[in-house]
C-alpha cells in the first residue's frame, strides 16, 4: 500500500510539472496509473491532499539537504547560532550541491518546474515560488554573508544567487547538461574569487 501511495505522489508531481497543477485532474492521475478514482481516494482524499503531501515532502528534503552539509535548515530568526559557523568555502560547496539537487533530483526538479508554471496562476503558488526559488534563497544567502562580515551582503547575495537562478533556466533548455553544470560552477567560482578579493 505504501508503494502505491508513493507512485501516486510521483506521477501527480510529474503531471503537475508538465501541465500545471490546475490543468491536471484526479481522473488523469488515476489513468496514468491504470487505477480507478476510487482506488486513488483510498490513498489521498483529493488532488489538494496530494499537493499538500508534495509540499511537505519538499520541505523535508530541503531541510535534509542543508543538514547533510551542516548548513542552517531554517531562517536566522529561528536558529541564529547555526549561521555563526558557516564559511564561504563550505557554503560554495553546498550551493553547488543544491544546483545539482534542483536540476538533477527528479522530485526537486519537478517541483521547481511545477512552481515555475503555476507562479502566475495563484497567490499561493507565487508565494511558494518565491520561498523556494527567488526571495527565500536570496535572503538566506544575505544572512549568511552578513554573518561572514562581508561588505555589501545584500548586493553580493543577489549576485551570488542570480547566477544560480540563471543557470537553472539555462540547464533546462541545454541539450548538454554536463556543459551547463560546468559553466555554472566556473562562474560561481569566479564570483566567489572576486568576493574574497574585495568583499571580505
Amino acid at each position: 500500500m505504501g508503494n502505491r501511495k508513493e507512485e501516486i505522489l510521483i506521477v501527480a508531481l510529474h503531471l503537475f510539472a508538465r501541465d500545471g497543477y490546475e490543468a491536471v485532474s484526479v481522473s488523469q492521475i488515476a489513468g496514468e496509473l491504470d487505477m480507478t478514482k476510487g482506488a486513488l481516494y483510498r490513498h489521498y482524499k483529493s488532488k489538494r491532499d496530494i499537493f499538500d503531501s508534495i509540499v511537505k515532502r519538499m520541505e523535508q528534503q530541503d531541510g535534509e539537504q542543508a543538514s547533510d552539509y551542516d548548513m542552517p535548515e531554517d531562517e536566522k530568526e529561528s536558529m541564529p547560532e547555526e549561521y555563526e559557523d558557516v564559511s564561504l568555502d563550505d557554503f560554495v560547496e553546498y550551493s553547488k550541491s543544491m544546483f545539482e539537487y534542483w536540476t538533477e533530483d527528479d522530485f526537486a526538479s519537478s517541483f521547481r518546474k511545477m512552481l515555475t508554471i503555476e507562479q502566475f496562476r495563484s497567490e499561493e503558488m507565487q508565494n511558494l515560488y518565491q520561498q523556494y526559488l527567488v526571495s527565500g534563497p536570496a535572503e538566506y544567502v544575505k544572512e549568511l554573508f552578513k554573518n561572514m562580515k562581508m561588505n555589501h551582503p545584500e548586493e553580493n547575495a543577489v549576485k551570488f544567487y542570480a547566477n544560480m537562478f540563471f543557470y537553472y533556466s539555462l540547464y533546462d533548455g541545454e541539450a548538454n547538461k554536463t556543459k551547463a553544470k560546468s559553466q555554472f560552477e566556473q562562474m560561481l567560482d569566479r564570483i566567489v574569487e572576486e568576493m574574497k578579493k574585495y568583499e571580505l
